[in-house]
C-alpha cells in the first residue's frame, strides 16, 4: 500500500500535518514546526506528499542511514536536469562522485586557498556601495560575492561571474519547473550545453590546481558528463544558499541594535554570530530523501518509496537541544550543533568555504559603513519553502 491509498488513516494519525499549508511553511514556519516537533515529530503532510522529519535526533538518524533513507530516486528533480551527481548518488557512486571535489575544501586548504580572493572581492563589492548611502544587500553583495567565488574555485577560464550567474538561474528555473510538475525551459538545456563545452575545455587544458580537472584523472577519472553534472552540483550549493546565509545573517544582526551593538564591540562575536543565524534560519530548510523499505520513524509507518522531507529548520530549534530555541544567542554552548549543512555523507564539504564568506562580508559591512542600518521603510524577512532568506534586504548608512 502507498501512501496515496491510506489518506484517510495518514489524516486521521497526523492531523496537525494534515492541516498544514504551504503557505505556513513558506512563510513564518516556525511556530507549526514547533507544534509538529512537540507532537507529531515525524508528520505525514500532504501539501508536501511526503513525511516531515522535525525532530534533531530523529533528522540525524534520517541523514546517517543512506541505506534505508537515499537521494538515489527518480524523483530527485536536480537529477533530472544535470543527471547523476553527488547530489543524487549512495554508497561507492556517491564516494567516487563527491571526493575528488571535496578534498581541495577541507578547512586548512579553503583558508589558504580562498581567504585573500573572498577579502579581496568582498571589499571591492563594499568599496563600490560605500558612497551611495543606501544599498540591497541581496543583490549587490550577497549574491555576487557567492557567485564570485563559485566562479574562482571552478576555474572556467574564460567564463565571467555574470555568466556563471545566468547558467545558476536557468538550471534553478529548470529545477523548480520539474518540481512543480511541468518540463525544464529550452534556455536550460542550453546553458547545459555550454556548461559543458566550458568543462571540457578546463579538464583539457586544466593544471595540477585545477578542480575540474583533478576530478577528471585517476583515481576518480570521472568522465565529462560527470565533471559537468557536479560542477552544476557545486552552482547549486555554491551560489542560492551561501547567498542567504549572508542575507539572514546582515537580517538577524541588522535588526536588533543590541545584538549589533554586542559584535561591533567584539568582533570576536561574529563567528558565534553566524552559526546562531545559520541555526535560526537556515537557508536551505529541508533536504530530501526517499525511503527505500517499510520502516517505523518515530512512530511513523513510512512506506518503501515515501519521500521523506527533513527539515533542517525545524531540527535546529528542537528544544532537546537547543534550550530557549527561539532566541539568538551569541553566548549559546554548543550551537555548533546545529543542522543547518545537513549530516551523513551528503554534509556540505563547503560549509567552511560558505562561513568564510559570511564573516568576511559582516566584517566589511560593519568596518566600512558607519550606523549602517535597515531601511524602515522597506522592511522584510526570510521567506521560502526550500530555500530560505529574505526576499529583499534594503539598507542605509551614514555617510
Amino acid at each position: 500500500m502507498t501512501p496515496d491509498d491510506r489518506p484517510g488513516d495518514l489524516a486521521a494519525r497526523f492531523p496537525l500535518g494534515a492541516s498544514a499549508t504551504l503557505a505556513a511553511l513558506k512563510d513564518d514556519p516556525h511556530p507549526l514546526l514547533a507544534r509538529l516537533r512537540a507532537r507529531e515529530p515525524v508528520s505525514w503532510l500532504p501539501v508536501l506528499g511526503g513525511w516531515l522529519v522535525t525532530s534533531h535526533a530523529l533528522a540525524l538518524r534520517v541523514m546517517r542511514d543512506a541505506a534505508a533513507f537515499t537521494v538515489d530516486d527518480p524523483r530527485f528533480s536536480t537529477a533530472q536536469v544535470v543527471g547523476p551527481s553527488m547530489l543524487s548518488l549512495d554508497g561507492p557512486a556517491h564516494t567516487r562522485h563527491r571526493d575528488p571535489f571535496a578534498r581541495p575544501f577541507r578547512p586548512a586548504r579553503t583558508r589558504e586557498r580562498f581567504t585573500a580572493f573572498v577579502r579581496g572581492e568582498t571589499g571591492r563589492l563594499v568599496g563600490a556601495l560605500a558612497p551611495a548611502g543606501r544599498a540591497e544587500l541581496r543583490g549587490d553583495l550577497a549574491g555576487p560575492l557567492a557567485v564570485a567565488v563559485v566562479a574562482e574555485a571552478l576555474g572556467l577560464d574564460g567564463v565571467d561571474a555574470a555568466t556563471v550567474r545566468s547558467w545558476y538561474g536557468a538550471f534553478v528555473e529548470a529545477v523548480s519547473a520539474i518540481t512543480a510538475g511541468g518540463t525544464a525551459p529550452e534556455r536550460s538545456s542550453e546553458a547545459y550545453a555550454l556548461l559543458r563545452d566550458a568543462v571540457a575545455g578546463a579538464v583539457r587544458s586544466g593544471g595540477p590546481g585545477s578542480l575540474l580537472a583533478g576530478a577528471a584523472r585517476p583515481p576518480a577519472g570521472l568522465d565529462t558528463a560527470e565533471v559537468v553534472a557536479n560542477a552544476a552540483v557545486l552552482l547549486f550549493g555554491g551560489i542560492d544558499t551561501t547567498e542567504g546565509m549572508i542575507a539572514n545573517l546582515a537580517w538577524h544582526l541588522l535588526g536588533d541594535p543590541a545584538r549589533l551593538r554586542l559584535v561591533r564591540d567584539d568582533p570576536g562575536l561574529l563567528p558565534a554570530a553566524v552559526e546562531e543565524s545559520l541555526r535560526l534560519e537556515p537557508p536551505a530548510a529541508v533536504v530530501d530523501r526517499y525511503a527505500t523499505a517499510d520502516t517505523v520513524l518515530g512512530g511513523a509507518p513510512v512506506r518503501a518509496g515515501d519521500l521523506v522531507r527533513v527539515s533542517l529548520a525545524g531540527a535546529n530549534r528542537d528544544p532537546a537541544v537547543f534550550p530557549d530555541p527561539d532566541r539568538f544567542d551569541l553566548r549559546r554552548p554548543g550551537a555548533g550543533e546545529h543542522l543547518a549543512f545537513a549530516h551523513g555523507p551528503h554534509f556540505c564539504f563547503g560549509a567552511h568555504l560558505a562561513r568564510l564568506e559570511a564573516r568576511t562580508a559582516l566584517a566589511a559591512l560593519l568596518e566600512r559603513l558607519p550606523g549602517l542600518r535597515p531601511d524602515p521603510s522597506r522592511p522584510s524577512a526570510p521567506r521560502g519553502l526550500v530555500f530560505r532568506k529574505p526576499p529583499h534586504l534594503h539598507v542605509l548608512w551614514d555617510l
